[in-house]
């Protein structure tokens, strides 16, 4: 038997700041760009009742751990649960399972800002954020570690939810920070453009991109959805999370693609590549740049491997036993 250590979401929620999870992300990314092993997401799907089970799994072997991500969305409850199995990448044994819900959007954003510090200009000063949900609120926290931005823009189709999302983040940024009333207004001029919504279409129009704008999206990662036009995706260079992801569920680089504009060599690098100092970032100031971000194993590895040390550190969680097959896999 091993004790592995269970940890809820309320045992995780207050153990790292968005700037350390910026960091776990980060290396997990050197980690990939120097050849550690990851895939993209593998989803199943239900019509009725209609749902979703994911998972994706990555080896981060300089961290020593391994494991992923698996979660139901959907079915009858309408509602969601996440899993995070980690393991010791040396030992091959369980460390710990995480309910891997609280820690989603703060592990997310950090993918997102380490592309914003790879990929945008080290002179940003103007946020757009189109989307006001959990996600987008990780993306800011996240971005705005990594760079020191005097104006912030959001917009939402719902009135309601981009004033709230306004007024809950003025009081704790230094930005200054407005709804606005259209995408347009939001992208005109900006420096970093973040999506983090459930649009199956493009929310921005790409000729309204500034040259030397960097955008993250983060919102889709199905073939038949986008979040972004053939228009941005031709105009910039596109780094993925996963080149494999691109022709498999990166639904705006799909799309790009069978409109003719562009060919699958308009992939630039990997993140891990680019963070790794295997490919370029930013090579002008007048570059686009997108990160195209559909959730790996490599952010959920990272991130996991901090809380779980940090939990050891503050004496939180509750030990569960495994059993190993030696033991278990008799057929008896």
């Amino acid at each position: 038997m091993t004790d592995t250590l269970f940890l809820t979401s309320a045992d995780v929620t207050d153990l790292a700041t968005p700037a350390e999870y910026v960091d776990a992300v980060r290396e997990g990314y050197r980690q990939r760009g120097t050849g550690a092993p990851a895939q993209p997401r593998s989803k199943l799907l239900r019509s009725d009742p209609e749902g979703m089970f994911t998972s994706y799994a990555a080896v981060l072997p300089e961290m020593g751990v391994m494991g992923g991500y698996m979660y139901s969305a959907g079915f009858s409850a309408g509602d969601a649960w996440f899993m995070t199995p980690l393991f010791d990448a040396d030992s091959g044994a369980p460390l710990a399972l995480l309910d891997g819900a609280s820690m989603n959007p703060f592990k997310t954003g950090a993918a997102g800002a380490v592309a914003v510090d790879e990929l945008a200009r080290t002179d940003a000063k103007t946020l757009a954020v189109i989307g006001t949900g959990a996600q987008a609120r990780g993306q800011l926290r996240a971005t705005t570690t990594v760079r020191t931005f005097d104006e912030i823009r959001v917009y939402s189709p719902t009135p309601e939810n981009r004033e709230a999302f306004a007024a809950e983040f003025d009081e704790s940024l230094e930005a200054s920070i407005r709804a606005v009333d259209s995408s347009a207004a939001a992208v005109a001029g900006a420096d970093v453009v973040i999506t983090a919504t459930t649009a199956s279409e493009p929310v921005f129009d790409g000729d309204d991109l500034e040259p030397g704008t960097h955008v993250t999206a983060m919102g889709q990662y199905s073939p038949d959805k986008r979040e972004l036009d053939t228009t941005t995706i031709e105009r910039a260079t596109y780094v993925p999370d996963l080149r494999e992801r691109t022709t498999l569920d990166a639904g705006s680089f799909i799309h790009a693609l069978e409109e003719g504009a562009i060919t699958e060599d308009h992939v630039h690098a990997e993140l891990g590549e680019v963070v790794a100092g295997k490919a370029p970032g930013r090579m002008s100031d007048d570059e686009i740049t997108v990160f195209d971000s559909g959730g790996t194993g490599i952010e959920t590895v990272a991130a996991a491997s901090l809380l779980y040390d940090r939990a050891l550190e503050a004496g939180r969680g509750t030990k569960i036993e495994f059993a190993p097959a030696s033991e278990a896999l008799t057929g008896a």
